[in-house]
C-alpha cells in the first residue's frame, strides 16, 4: 500500500480552506480524508481542520476498526461529535457564523473498502484502466438532475452549481452517505471540488494512467486545475492498492 496527498490554494483564493490527510492504525488499516471548508474570516479552514484532525487522530489511536458494522457506527458517531464541535465553535466565535465543511472519507481494511461523504467532495476508485465515481454530491444542481429538471450537460455550467445542501456545521443532525465498495480495485482517489469542478473524470483518469511517479500525477492534476484558472482550493488523497485486481 502506498499513499500520497497534496493540497494547493489554487490561483484565486488568498488562503486554503481545505484539509486533507491519510492515517493508519496499528492494524495497518487506512483512513483517507478530504474536507473542504466554508465560512468567512478563515472559519472554513478551522472547520475542515477540526474534521480532519479529530477523526484522523481518533482513527490512528484505534487498534482496529472492527467489522463493517462497527466501522459504520464509528464513522457516524465521530462525524456527529465533530459536527457538534463545529456548531459549538461557531456559537462561541461570532465571526465564524456560517462555518462548515464537506467531508469525504475512504476506509480500507484487509476485509473491506468503505466510502463516506457529506457535501460535494468526491471519492473515486481506479479499477483496471477506468476511473469510477463512488460518492454522490449533495448539491442543489445534483438534486435538480435527479428530479429531471436539469440535464447533466446543463448542470455543468449552472450558476448555482456550488450550492451545497449538506455540510458539517449546517444542522444539528448530519448523516453520512456510506458506500460499501468492491475491494477489487487498483487505487482510491478522494478530492475536493477544486479538482472535480475543473477536470472531467476522463481527464483525471488520463493523468492517473500516465507512466509517471504517483506523486507526480497529483502535482500534474493540480497544475492542470491551475492552468484552467485555479478558481478554488484543490486537495487530493491517493492510495495505491498494489494487490488490486483488473476488471
Amino acid at each position: 500500500m502506498k499513499s500520497y496527498y497534496l493540497t494547493d490554494s489554487g490561483r484565486v483564493r488568498s488562503h486554503n480552506e481545505d484539509s486533507v490527510t491519510i492515517v493508519k492504525n496499528s492494524s495497518d488499516e487506512f483512513l483517507m480524508i478530504v474536507a473542504d471548508g466554508m465560512g468567512g474570516h478563515r472559519a472554513g479552514e478551522v472547520a475542515s481542520s477540526m474534521a480532519v484532525t479529530q477523526i484522523g487522530s481518533r482513527f490512528s489511536a484505534l487498534s482496529s476498526i472492527g467489522t463493517k458494522l462497527d466501522a459504520v457506527s464509528w464513522l457516524n458517531e465521530n462525524i456527529n461529535e465533530i459536527n457538534h464541535s463545529i456548531i459549538k465553535y461557531a456559537e462561541e466565535h461570532t465571526d465564524s457564523v456560517g462555518m462548515g465543511t464537506t467531508v469525504v472519507m475512504a476506509l480500507l481494511t484487509a476485509e473491506f473498502l468503505m466510502f463516506a461523504n457529506i457535501g460535494d467532495s468526491s471519492g473515486y476508485v481506479l479499477k483496471g484502466e477506468k476511473l469510477h465515481k463512488v460518492t454522490k454530491d449533495h448539491t442543489l444542481v445534483n438534486l435538480l438532475v435527479d428530479s429531471g429538471e436539469l440535464t447533466p450537460e446543463e448542470a455543468v455550467n449552472h450558476p448555482k452549481k456550488n450550492v451545497v445542501l449538506r455540510a458539517l456545521g449546517s444542522a444539528d443532525k448530519q448523516e453520512l452517505d456510506i458506500f460499501d465498495v468492491d475491494m477489487n480495485v487498483n487505487a482510491v482517489l478522494l478530492c475536493s471540488d477544486g479538482l472535480s469542478n475543473m477536470l472531467t473524470k476522463d481527464q483525471i483518469e488520463k493523468v492517473l494512467l500516465e507512466d509517471i511517479g504517483e506523486e507526480a500525477k497529483l502535482i500534474k492534476l493540480i497544475k492542470k486545475c491551475n492552468a484552467r484558472g485555479g478558481t478554488d482550493n484543490i486537495s487530493i488523497a491517493y492510495l495505491i492498492k498494489e494487490s488490486g485486481g483488473e476488471e
